[in-house]
């Protein structure tokens, strides 16, 4: 289902980050499954949560920051994911190169509403 038209495009990619990684996540070894597949989870709905409060709300910056920092811990997960051998190196580097993104348009989001 495509995104309302007045939805911010970080709100909509962090939503398809989490669409592609659920999937993802359930494939981890049991082992890992409910430690760090459990945080990356959770890291990300966090991070989808405070995008759309931001969204709605006057005042941004501090909902944005949340964000960003928690996509950067969840950054880090999916890279100790990858060492781990829970995750294969394609999917790691896709996941991560839309990680990236997502903290790029949480920065440009950041910026704008600074101004």
């Amino acid at each position: 289902m495509p995104a309302p038209q007045n939805t911010p495009k970080a709100i909509q990619d962090c939503h398809d980050i989490l669409g592609w990684m659920l999937p993802q996540l359930d494939k981890f070894p049991r082992a890992r499954r409910f430690t760090l597949g459990e945080r990356i989870e959770s890291g990300l709905l966090f991070v989808l949560e405070k995008l759309v409060e931001a969204a709605y709300s006057r005042n941004r910056q501090a909902l944005l920051h949340a964000a960003n920092l928690r996509l950067e811990v969840v950054r880090h997960l999916w890279r100790l994911a990858y060492e781990a051998k829970a995750v294969a190196m394609k999917s790691w580097s896709h996941g991560a190169e839309r990680m990236i993104e997502l903290g790029k348009q949480i920065g440009g989001w950041l910026k704008a509403s600074a101004a």
